[in-house]
């Protein structure tokens, strides 16, 4: 009988063992699965979702004169800093590439079209102004007496077009009427005035006195330097 016994309460164990073993390597693998952490948004994924927002316009802020840039990469740590990436959504410092004739040589150049001033897209309050406004650099909002003005996407767009065109135009550097030097080719040397600039092609047209009269004479910027 004890024998008897026995077995059952061995049949009884395994079964219990049996019955356990599965919960217990569930809870081992719940143990050792890890779980994804909280994935925080991107800043710039409420920007993208906002652009459209009907609240939010484009406003003129005025810096100070050479430093927009450094506004606006001092304003975009602000946005991130106080988490105001669905109250200011965008910021612009236009620019254009030019050619800019220095030391003999063509350089490839970023030229502000509005120096002093930058564009701002922001659903405009009290929270939003008051991160603008005391962003170090910024002078002021561009606007009706002390009231922001915003300014209309159509204009935007066309600022934005505008600073995408595809051939470098010249950085001016002549004026009608400079007095200019000849330093290249067979009027090296000569004193003339300019008469006339295109920026598109960087040529110049100077009238040069030769033998007691006047001719012009189209040449490259880069053959003429003012004095």
């Amino acid at each position: 009988m004890n024998d008897n016994q026995d077995q059952v309460k061995q049949d009884q164990l395994k079964e219990q063992t049996v019955d356990e073993t599965p919960t217990e390597n569930a809870s081992a693998a719940d143990q050792n699965q890890v779980e994804p952490e909280p994935v925080e948004e991107s800043t710039e994924k409420p920007i993208r979702q906002s652009r459209d927002n009907p609240n939010a316009k484009w406003y003129v802020v005025h810096t100070y004169s050479g430093h927009e840039n450094k506004v606006a990469a001092t304003l975009k740590q602000r946005i991130e800093s106080e988490h105001l990436e669905k109250k200011i959504l965008d910021i612009l410092v236009p620019m254009q590439d030019k050619i800019e004739i220095k030391g003999g040589k063509k350089l490839e150049v970023k030229e502000k079209i509005f120096p002093g001033y930058i564009l701002v897209k922001m659903i405009l309050d009290d929270t939003s102004w008051l991160a603008v406004r005391t962003t170090q650099g910024v002078t002021s909002f561009v606007g009706i007496g002390n009231k922001p003005t915003p300014i209309s996407e159509t204009e935007v767009q066309t600022i934005i077009k505008f600073t995408k065109e595809e051939a470098p135009t010249f950085k001016q550097v002549f004026a009608p009427d400079d007095t200019v030097k000849i330093i290249d080719g067979p009027f090296a040397d000569f004193i003339g005035k300019i008469d006339s600039v295109d920026q598109e092609k960087g040529k110049v047209r100077v009238l040069v006195s030769i033998f007691g009269r006047e001719t012009p004479v189209e040449l490259d910027f880069l053959q003429v330097q003012k004095i």
